[in-house]
């Protein structure tokens, strides 16, 4: 019986002190290490939430410039992805169709879609020329108001890149009446709206620009 008690007590006493040293001591967090309230976190613009898309990632603020500009474009197109092709077969992160392409002088897909250099030439060219195109309608339109928002020269731009300069210039002329949507239901004043103010004055008229 003395040679079980002396076994088993030092077990026992063991077994206490292994169970008091895994219990976790309680300790205060920091205070710089608290969150008492949301980090707040700019985006270029606020896009609506949809049942398709409950939450949707947005790039951090970088500016009302032209990189600013060029950027939440591209996240709206493509959420700036170089290699997408979506399924109407527009290309690249900000998204071109084949017609426009051709039209500032790029005749290879394969190349165009593995070419990040290029693809950003061929947006600034694409601009240039559209620019060109709408230098009449940016002068009388800009600052005037059609529907509920004003008219910038970077929303035109942006509608431009979106439904072509022919139909942007039908939907000014018609204070709005004339407003078009893409295969995926964007109109032309959703752009006109979400791209308004950036500054994109770095970029000169060109007619018939190509790279």
């Amino acid at each position: 019986m003395r040679k079980w008690i002396n076994v088993s007590c030092p077990l026992v006493m063991i077994f206490i002190l292994v169970s008091y040293g895994l219990k976790p001591a309680d300790k205060e967090v920091p205070l710089t290490l608290k969150v008492n309230r949301p980090t707040l976190v700019s985006f270029p613009k606020n896009e609506p939430m949809t049942e398709s898309s409950p939450f949707i990632i947005k790039p951090p603020f970088i500016g009302s410039s032209y990189v600013g500009f060029k950027e939440a474009l591209a996240f709206k197109e493509s959420r700036g992805k170089y290699s997408v092709v979506n399924s109407l077969g527009y290309l690249g992160k900000y998204q071109f169709g084949i017609g426009t392409l051709e039209l500032v002088g790029i005749y290879n897909v394969d190349h165009f879609l593995s070419n990040p250099e290029l693809q950003e030439k061929a947006f600034i060219t694409n601009i240039a020329r559209n620019k060109w195109i709408l230098r009449r309608d940016i002068e009388k339109y800009t600052g005037l108001k059609i529907g509920n928002f004003h008219i910038t020269e970077s929303g035109i731009i942006a509608a431009a890149h979106l439904a072509g300069p022919g139909n942007v210039k039908k939907y000014l002329r018609t204070l709005g009446a004339n407003d078009i949507s893409d295969d995926y239901g964007t109109s032309i004043s959703s752009y006109i709206k979400l791209f308004s103010g950036y500054d994109i004055s770095m970029i000169l008229p060109k007619r018939n620009a190509r790279i």
